[in-house]
């Protein structure tokens, strides 16, 4: 027994569970197809063919409350098999109570992944589609379209469910906040700002769990689940492998709680409070000298008790084994360490040496199986049974990926409205660059296999002449074919230069060193452009920041434009931009830093605000130079704003349960009454509500994104610059005018996080700033008995 658990720790006590969605105890449950004959495990019919009486099993009698069925489930198993179900890849069945194996491991970060074992092509299912990557759907600050793919993703999962190859539980989205922009796992996320990480982490999961007209129940533990997300890597997880250190040994110290509170553990209390998602995994790292998949503080207390968590903790793959072979946190022995992990409030059982007691061990097995029930997986949910193969990469949802990748697409830079390319004007086009002719690198990671790629190449060959050349790869080792590509462009009436990272530079076990192009990239750029007859367009294929201020300054570099890693649809979305037939929107959901940013700082140093030498890290707290800042974006239009009304002021009655806190001050002869009060003890009912009309000035249609930020007293010190509070992309025509209307919760958009983590709403001056301080709002905050 010890060696089985043994086992069972150092290979995946994560829960990096699998999901085998086919009901395969025997080959008479599958179809020649491979597809199973019952899609939920207590059909009738599927008992009667394996010899059971139905009756005698309670927990396939739907007249019982999920809790009720699950533990007659665990009740059932012997030790041995209760350890069985407690790994990803491990719950392999019960025959003697009808208990098919399942497999917990599935992927949808950007669409239905073939990353683990849960989830598999072949010629049933040959493909779904592949949505950008998270950090350039971001990027279109649309949380509409974020609920929408979402949509798609789980009506695609669930399809391929009914047809036996995929699972129910998909370990998605990733939203740690991206604190340096190194962090080789940027690609998955949605970006520096921690409401907009939050933001999106509840839609997606909205949009991937929510079932139409069964969104909200009374009882949050029996609503039923189109699928099961996941919100990962809790907590304080960004560095993957850096200068010979990587995310399993990493121990992210100091942490301060302020920063805890007000940036890494944000989206993940939205995502289980607003999200209401199903699962969080833990993370590898340790926060301040601790495994956070051992700290019963961030998992049992905040996750499953404070937020009030409706589901299961999975740890991140072999993390127990992480604990005890590298981290060798505490000497621990596998045992011992599992049972710290389980003891947390996670699911993992390490023990029949009195370590943990068995009723932990079932509390956990319980969460897992009422996630299953909540799913169909023993029931079955009729209104999803139809969906099947003609639900899987549809034109609907092909169309989304384009639409995706359009509205995430961001435009740097355009001297001279160079674009949109007229193509009356510019018949020949040179595409050159290691990303001209771009596939799969257009999917990033975590991805399937899409249902059709469209290159740069192919999508620019169906709209005009065009000629190609690779220049060099991506790491550009050397330059000795980059002559053939500045000979290409000596022709052409227009160069398109396709440059960037992949794979090979950032992903997950991968940080960057620089924030450069790599290899002879720039070499590349600066000889192509110097030779160009036409006007050169530079179009920059990565998630993370890049210095590319020697192609802004380059006069014959007339146009930049982002797209990110832009999924299948990326050729034709990038197409439509360059030639106007979508005007591009975006907005930067990271700071672009110069070059020498790395040199200022060790990745390692985890505060966010400015310390010693150091400077600040994102928007909030950084005041250097940037490339590019966070939330920049151009139009081939132009918009403006108009806000008409007065000061806002807010006077809150103190009474005698509302006590005042002091906040330190720039200004030693500045005084407040009542410098500030914790917004926990305050009803926080108190809203600023106000309209901004925002007017396409120019002679194109067009989407802005209207960015709103709270800006503190500036008599405060050790705060935020400024923080994003909200946001809405609105469409409009040529000429025309909307009115925005922004509802915001007082205590929500006004507060800041002292240095113990207590959230405080700071009496003084405040501002509410629209754009890039269009517009600015006073808001006087004051206390008064």
């Amino acid at each position: 027994m010890a060696q089985k658990m043994l086992f069972i720790l150092l290979s995946h006590i994560m829960l990096c569970f699998s999901v085998v969605s086919s009901l395969n105890l025997n080959a008479s449950l599958i179809d020649d197809l491979g597809v199973p004959k019952f899609n939920h495990i207590c059909d009738p019919a599927r008992f009667n063919m394996l010899g059971f009486d139905i009756a005698e099993f309670a927990f396939c009698d739907k007249s019982l409350p999920y809790e009720v069925r699950a533990k007659d489930l665990v009740d059932r198993m012997t030790l041995a098999e209760k350890a069985d179900q407690m790994g990803h890849g491990t719950s392999v069945g019960i025959p003697r109570i009808a208990l098919p194996p399942y497999n917990w491991w599935s992927e949808a970060l950007h669409g239905v992944s073939n990353t683990g074992p849960g989830t598999h092509f072949d010629s049933v299912v040959p493909g779904a589609t592949s949505f950008p990557t998270v950090i350039l759907t971001a990027a279109a600050f649309n949380q509409t379209l974020w609920k929408t793919i979402g949509k798609v993703v789980s009506t695609e999962a669930r399809a391929m469910y009914n047809l036996g190859r995929a699972g129910l539980t998909f370990w998605s989205p990733n939203i740690n906040v991206v604190r340096d922009p190194r962090w080789g796992r940027t690609l998955e996320t949605p970006g520096e700002d921690p409401l907009v990480v939050g933001l999106y982490a509840v839609n997606y999961v909205r949009g991937l769990q929510d079932i139409e007209g069964q969104e909200n129940t009374s009882d949050p533990n029996s609503r039923p689940l189109k699928v099961s997300a996941c919100c990962k890597h809790f907590a304080a997880y960004d560095l993957d492998n850096h200068d010979g250190l990587d995310r399993y040994r990493f121990d992210a110290k100091v942490v301060a709680e302020q920063d805890m509170v007000e940036t890494f553990n944000r989206p993940f209390e939205m995502c289980v409070k607003d999200g209401d998602v199903s699962s969080v995994m833990c993370s590898y790292n340790r926060v301040n000298s601790i495994p956070t998949c051992a700290d019963s503080y961030l998992l049992k207390k905040l996750v499953r008790e404070d937020w009030n968590l409706h589901g299961y903790i999975v740890s991140d793959c072999d993390s127990i084994k992480e604990i005890v072979e590298r981290q060798k946190w505490l000497n621990d022995t596998v045992e011992e360490a599992s049972a710290q992990v389980l003891k947390a409030g996670f699911l993992v059982k390490a023990v029949k040496q009195g370590k943990v007691g068995a009723a932990d061990m079932d509390k956990s097995l319980n969460y897992l199986y009422v996630v299953l029930m909540r799913l169909g997986f023993f029931d079955g949910i009729p209104s999803l049974a139809s969906l099947g193969k003609n639900d899987i990469c549809s034109e609907e949802n092909t169309e989304l990926a384009a639409e995706a990748a359009r509205q995430g697409i961001v435009l740097l830079q355009n001297d001279n409205e160079t674009l949109p390319l007229d193509p009356a004007k510019f018949k020949s086009l040179a595409l050159i660059g290691p990303h001209a002719n771009a596939t799969g690198v257009m999917k990033g990671n975590y991805a399937g296999i899409p249902c059709k790629f469209i290159s740069p190449l192919e999508a620019f060959s169906a709209l005009g002449q065009v000629t190609y050349e690779l220049g060099c790869d991506v790491k550009c080792s050397n330059y000795s074919t980059v002559q053939s590509a500045v000979d290409v462009a000596k022709n052409a009436d227009a160069t398109l230069l396709f440059v960037g990272l992949n794979l090979d530079v950032e992903a997950e076990s991968r940080d960057r060193d620089n924030l450069l192009l790599p290899g002879y990239q720039t070499h590349l750029v600066n000889k192509v452009a110097e030779a160009s007859k036409g006007p050169v367009i530079l179009v920059v294929m990565s998630a993370t920041a890049l210095d590319i201020s020697f192609a802004k300054i380059n006069p014959k570099i007339k146009s930049i434009l982002w797209v990110g890693y832009p999924g299948e649809q990326g050729g034709r979305a990038i197409a439509d931009v360059v030639f106007g037939n979508y005007n591009p929107g975006g907005r930067l959901p990271l700071t672009w830093y110069e070059a020498n940013y790395v040199d200022k700082l060790p990745m390692t140093s985890m505060s966010l605000r400015p310390v010693g030498k150091y400077p600040g890290r994102t928007y909030k707290f950084f005041n250097g130079t940037t490339i590019y800042p966070f939330g920049y974006g151009l139009s081939y239009t132009s918009f403006k704003y108009e806000y008409n009304s007065a000061e806002m002021s807010l006077d809150i009655k103190l009474n005698r349960l509302l006590h005042c806190h002091n906040l330190p001050y720039n200004d030693t002869n500045y005084k407040q009454n009542c410098p500030s009060v914790l917004i926990d003890d305050l009803t926080c009912d108190d809203e600023i509500a106000f309209e901004i009309t925002v007017q396409n000035v120019g002679h194109r249609d067009g989407s802005d994104v209207v960015l709103v930020y709270s800006v503190p007293p500036e008599e405060v010190t050790g705060t935020h610059i400024k923080q994003l509070v909200g946001f809405e992309r609105v469409f409009l025509q040529a000429n025309e005018s909307k009115n925005v209307k922004f509802v915001l919760n007082a205590c929500q958009s006004l507060n800041i996080v002292d240095v113990s983590g207590y959230r405080l709403l700071p009496s003084g001056s405040h501002k509410i700033v629209v754009g890039d301080n269009v517009i600015s709002i006073p808001v006087k905050v004051s206390y008064s008995l």
